[in-house]
This record gives C-alpha cells, sequence and structure tokens, in this order.
C-alpha cells in the first residue's frame, strides 16, 4: 500500500514538472515564495505528504520561505507529528498562515500554527482548541473549558492513566514547540488542558502567534527582513518583490485526500455490501455487483491510509452479519437491533485519533445503521424466499405435477414405458407399475427428455392438459 502511494506521489510530482515553465532572466533575480493551501483540510497521511514535497520543492528550487495557508479542523496525530518533524527539519523557512477570514487551526492546526518560523493569522480567524479527543472510546467525555463548574476542579486522580497520559504528552509537545519558537508557552498548555481557543487579534496579543496579515502580499511585507533559525542556521527573509509560485495538489492526490475521509470509508463499505447484496439477489452478475466490489476495493484502501481501530472494524463486521443472521434465526428484530448498535459502535470506534477532531460522524453512522438494517432484512428475506420456493420455470417446474397417459404403458426390461401429456406436451415416461390409457399420474423425477412417473395419483382419470399439483402428504 505504500508503494502505492508513493508511485502515486511520484507520478504527480512529474506530472507538475511537465508543467512548470523556465523562468525569464528578470524572474531569477527576484526571490521566490512558494505557496500551498490547505483549506478545510483534516491532517491525514496524504496532506501530510503534499506538505513534504512541497517543503521538498522549496528546497530544490531555492525559495526564500514556503507559505501555509492553513484551515483545518485538526487531523490524525501520526500525520500532524510527522508535519511538525517535516517543518522542523526544513532547511527553508516555513510561514504557518492561517486564513482567509473565517479559517481555523483547530486541534492538529495548532500544533502546525506552532511549528511554522513564522505563525501568522488573518483578521476573523481562530486558534487553540488542541484537547485530546477520544473518538473511539465510549462514553466520550467533552474537553474542559473554562468557567465549567462540572470540570475546573478535575484532578488527574479523576482521570483514566490512558487520558491521563494522552493529555501530558499532548501538553509536552505543545510547550516544546512554543519554546522552540520563542511563544507563550502557558497559552500552549491552556490550549491543550482547557481546550482554549482565542481569535487573531487575542493569539497575537498573547503571544500565541507572530502577527497579524490581511493577505498574502501585505504577509510578504511584514515578514520581510525578519530572522528565523533553520537547520541550516539563522536565515533572513527576503520577501520583498517575491515571485509568488502556488502548488496545488495533483488529481491524484485530492482523490487520495477524498479517500482519507472516515466517513468516505465506511459509505464505500457500505455501499459495497449493498452492491454484492443486491448482486446475490439478481441472477447472473451485473453492474452492481462490480460497482460493490469496486466500492469495497476502495473503502479497504481509505481504510489503509487511515490509522483503523480493528475493534471497531470487527464490530461493524459483526453487525453485517446480524443483519444477515436475522433472515435465517427467528429473533423477533433482535438480532437486527444488535446488528444496528454494532455498526453505530464500530463506526464510532473505526478511526483511532486522540489527537484531532476526525471520525465517522454520527449523521453518517444512524442513517447507514437503520437504513441498512431495513434494506438487509427485506432484501434478503426476498433471497431465502425464492430460494426456498418451488420452480416455476424450465424442466424443474414439472416435478410434483401431473400428467395423463397417452397410451397404455408397455413393459420394458423391469418397468413400463409409454406416452404422457402435460403442459399440452407430450413425454416419454416410465413407471415402476402398469398405467393404462387416460390415466392420471405423478411426476416425480426427470431424466433428460424422460419422465418418472408413479401411481396411482388422486382424481378422476380424463384427457385434461392442465395438470393440478400433486396433494404433499
Amino acid at each position: 500500500m505504500r508503494s502505492i502511494l508513493f508511485f502515486l506521489a511520484t507520478l504527480g510530482a512529474v506530472a507538475s514538472g511537465l508543467h512548470a515553465v523556465e523562468p525569464d532572466a528578470a524572474e531569477t533575480s527576484r526571490p521566490l515564495v512558494i505557496e500551498i493551501r490547505l483549506e478545510d483540510t483534516a491532517i491525514t497521511p496524504i496532506a501530510a505528504r503534499f506538505i513534504r514535497r512541497a517543503i521538498n520543492m522549496a528546497e530544490s528550487q531555492g525559495a526564500e520561505c514556503l507559505v501555509i495557508v492553513l484551515d483545518t479542523p485538526g487531523g490524525l496525530v501520526d500525520s500532524t507529528r510527522q508535519v511538525v518533524k517535516d517543518i522542523l527539519q526544513s532547511n527553508v523557512p516555513v510561514v504557518v498562515y492561517v486564513a482567509p477570514p473565517g479559517a481555523r487551526a483547530a486541534s492538529a492546526g495548532v500544533f502546525i500554527t506552532m511549528a511554522g518560523h513564522v505563525a501568522v493569522m488573518a483578521p476573523g480567524t481562530n486558534i487553540g482548541a488542541a484537547h485530546p479527543v477520544e473518538l473511539g472510546g465510549l462514553p466520550f467525555r467533552a474537553p474542559q473549558q473554562p468557567g465549567d463548574e462540572t470540570t475546573k476542579d478535575k484532578t488527574p486522580s479523576d482521570m483514566s492513566p490512558r487520558e491521563e497520559k494522552s493529555i501530558n504528552d499532548t501538553v509536552a509537545w505543545a510547550r516544546s514547540l512554543a519554546e522552540l519558537r520563542g511563544r507563550n508557552t502557558d497559552w500552549a498548555t491552556a490550549a491543550v488542558e482547557e481546550s482554549r481557543s482565542v481569535s487573531a487579534s487575542e493569539a497575537v496579543k498573547e503571544q500565541a502567534v507572530d502577527l497579524l496579515a490581511d493577505d498574502l502580499n501585505d504577509l510578504l511585507a511584514k515578514i520581510h527582513g525578519r530572522a528565523v533559525t533553520t537547520p541550516r542556521g539563522t536565515v533572513t527573509l527576503n520577501t520583498q518583490n517575491a515571485i509568488v509560485r502556488s502548488q496545488r495538489m495533483w488529481w491524484g492526490e485530492q482523490i487520495l485526500s477524498a479517500l482519507a475521509s472516515p466517513n468516505i470509508a465506511i459509505l464505500l463499505l457500505i455501499f459495497g455490501f449493498y452492491g454484492v447484496l443486491f448482486e446475490l439477489y439478481s441472477p447472473g452478475w451485473g453492474v452492481a455487483g462490480t460497482l460493490g466490489v469496486i466500492c469495497l476495493v476502495l473503502g479497504f484502501f481509505s481504510l489503509a491510509i487511515l490509522p483503523v481501530n480493528y475493534v471497531g472494524l470487527l464490530l461493524i463486521v459483526m453487525g453485517l452479519t446480524l443483519f444477515v443472521a436475522e433472515v435465517f434465526v427467528t429473533s423477533f428484530g433482535a438480532l437486527t437491533l444488535g446488528g444496528a448498535i454494532c455498526l453505530v459502535l464500530g463506526g464510532l470506534m473505526l478511526v483511532e485519533s486522540p489527537a484531532g477532531f476526525i471520525g465517522v460522524s454520527l449523521n453518517v453512522l444512524i442513517p447507514i445503521a437503520l437504513s441498512t438494517a431495513g434494506i438487509t432484512f427485506f432484501l434478503l428475506g426476498n433471497i431465502v424466499r425464492t430460494h426456498r420456493g418451488k420452480v416455476l420455470t424450465g424442466g424443474e417446474a414439472l416435478i410434483g405435477t401431473e400428467a395423463v397417459a397417452s397410451d397404455n404403458f408397455v413393459e420394458d426390461a423391469g418397468h413400463y414405458a409409454g406416452l404422457v401429456r402435460t403442459h399440452g406436451e407430450s413425454w416419454q415416461a416410465v413407471c415402476a407399475t402398469p398405467v393404462d390409457h387416460g390415466q392420471r399420474v405423478a411426476i416425480v423425477k426427470r431424466e433428460g427428455l424422460t419422465l418418472h412417473v408413479r401411481t396411482p395419483a388422486h382424481g378422476n382419470p380424463d384427457s385434461s392438459n392442465q395438470p393440478d399439483k400433486v396433494p404433499q402428504s
């Protein structure tokens, strides 16, 4: 799976290079700034790879700095740590710009912003709410809010060992980044422990970020001449009259980024289940089954990108199994209810995200659980009734019906053979006992073009060609 992602990222870099143009002499004398945008984007492995690729591009092209225009609700802890490591190890200064107005740097965005060599915010933005959130754990415990009488006296002894370790580790991480960049460590601690969030102006006042900028041009003007420390030493930014080169995700990364969503992952799995189930209901193999298999493959690929909790995945499989079992076991709806509960709990536990607001939404899970329960019960019920029902077409439909002898059967090799008529057709027939002309016989088996019949059959002999069903004993 990693090889596939590496191949796609390499292909994207090559594709991006094909569109590059040689700068003219005037441009080469001006400083270069690389800009990337993460707009309303969760920090996932795809976003982390995109940022790494942008840092490498900025280094290879000798850019003055890389500007990350950030707007994120949070992300995965492993991906966030990878982004922070790449920024700290970058030889090119990285400027994190929380923009445009209305954007936010929540949860994982706090750590990325604090890791930047320069942290800038646009007016009307906010930053904070970095309290660890265990989306997979139940019951859900909301982070402590300032002034909340029910939680402000909470001590470490009131927390579970796992929660205490997670908070302590995250606080230490936030403080270390703030110390490294010379920012307010107390605010970083409050952002984690109290889930504190502040506006752009408050963030500058509390030294959580460095400065405000109305737009990218204003940002470049304000950071010009600013000295920052990188692994290669102190660098003075020269961004006056700089050329801004925007770098965007190529289409492959955009697709992978969309797949790296827990909501998309579970929807693909459920739609794949629907497709295969519908194909089992229909004869042969068609579009529904093909699309179902494709959805399942994409769903498993999406789970390979995300940090999956296998207990949650097992609960989802158990839920689907209980839906199927409802048709074969008389539980009066208990299995369906259990399947819906397993599906919801499994969805909540599917993605492990202890340091970011990313997971399967209840607004997605509950409709999925209810619709799957209804569709599965109806569809599988029809499947079982169809399979258990009597065959109505073809030669097998003759078994269990009656025929009328067209002549007297003649003894032949230990049995009696003759012609019978049924459903307007004449058939060769054999019987273990003698059969007279016009006598009704019951069809018990078919071998090729020969029917095996038995006597006596109920009813009066006549020449009717519309046989009745044989009564079942």
